[in-house]
């Protein structure tokens, strides 16, 4: 995960940089998406791997949600301070936490709300001595970004239950992002770069690829609250790269945002697991009590019927459930 999450702040450095050399959004989109279909397809094709969806609708859903979410956060990037801007994009447990309050009575307890208050106290610490006037706007993309980016998730989750492979999640959402940059060449047109923005679009395209498969490696085979507060290292990796490139240096209250930011994701990432994990538990509590109450029915039939096959001339005993 601690590979995933340098390789995502170096992409939001690549997207950055490669917008101040003169990439035009759509670009710096279809170099994130391409190579993540071109790899899938050809991985598809020797394993002899079905592309086919089990649904539609989830994936389209998801990928409204995701493609509109990654424009957003890729204009926040371009805007504002690298630090700034990937932590507005990591609101994204916050923003899950309120729709399940919203949606689910049950979800209001008194630490998710701490974890959701706690959160936008910090983005309002991150925005405070970081942007100007002038920037509301991106840092409005950015918070909207982590928005849709909760809904997306929610979909992915929605997905997972219904037994979809991950690698066609990534492959159908990387290919309705190439398809999304079409029509942005149609609004904005082609950007005229030199050969180091093409190095800097490649480095978002190869930093994205690799930074979606570590992740994914990690969710799978990590241990899932370890996971989840690592992918959060984004967030310092990020600061650390601005200050090095752009010499963004935060100030006390900028960091203390950021580690609010992280608290409170952290905080809803574990209370989401514990609640998963009595969910489970009480699934299974139920399935035991049905397997045993199952068992205790086989077993007065069949001595029921022991007990008529003993007794031919006698009628058929009753025999009760203890």
């Amino acid at each position: 995960m601690l590979l995933a999450s340098a390789m995502f702040a170096l992409m939001g450095a690549f997207v950055k940089l490669s917008s101040e050399h003169g990439a035009s959004l759509a670009q710096v989109v279809l170099l994130r998406g391409l190579p993540s279909v071109v790899f899938l397809l050809i991985w598809a094709n020797i394993n002899h791997y079905s592309i086919a969806p089990k649904r539609w609708k989830p994936h389209i859903l998801r990928n409204l949600a995701g493609v509109t979410s990654m424009w957003l956060g890729f204009y926040a990037l371009s805007q504002l301070p690298l630090a700034t801007a990937t932590s507005l994009s990591y609101t994204a447990p916050l923003f899950i936490a309120v729709f399940l309050m919203v949606s689910d009575g049950k979800s209001r307890d008194w630490m998710r709300i701490v974890a959701v208050l706690l959160g936008f106290v910090g983005v309002l610490a991150v925005l405070r001595p970081s942007i100007g006037p002038q920037q509301l706007v991106a840092a409005g993309a950015g918070m909207a970004s982590g928005a849709l980016a909760a809904i997306a998730m929610l979909q992915i989750r929605q997905l997972g239950r219904e037994g979809e492979a991950e690698w066609r999640t990534v492959l159908f959402f990387s290919c309705a992002v190439c398809l999304s940059s079409v029509v942005g060449f149609w609004i904005t047109g082609w950007g005229e770069t030199d050969w180091k923005g093409w190095l800097m679009l490649l480095g978002v395209g190869s930093s994205g690829l690799v930074g979606q498969l570590a992740m994914t490696r990690a969710f799978g085979a990590g241990a899932a609250l370890l996971t989840a507060a690592l992918q959060y290292t984004t967030i310092i990796f990020s600061a650390l790269t601005g200050m090095a490139l752009w010499h963004d240096v935060p100030d006390a209250m900028a960091w203390a945002g950021m580690l609010g930011i992280i608290a409170a994701g952290l905080l809803s990432a574990w209370r989401t697991m514990v609640e998963s994990k009595r969910a489970l538990a009480r699934a299974d509590a139920e399935a035991e009590a049905s397997a045993a109450a199952a068992l205790a029915a086989e077993v007065v039939e069949t001595s029921t019927v022991s007990i008529a096959e003993a007794e031919p001339g006698a009628p058929a005993a009753r025999v009760s459930a203890p």
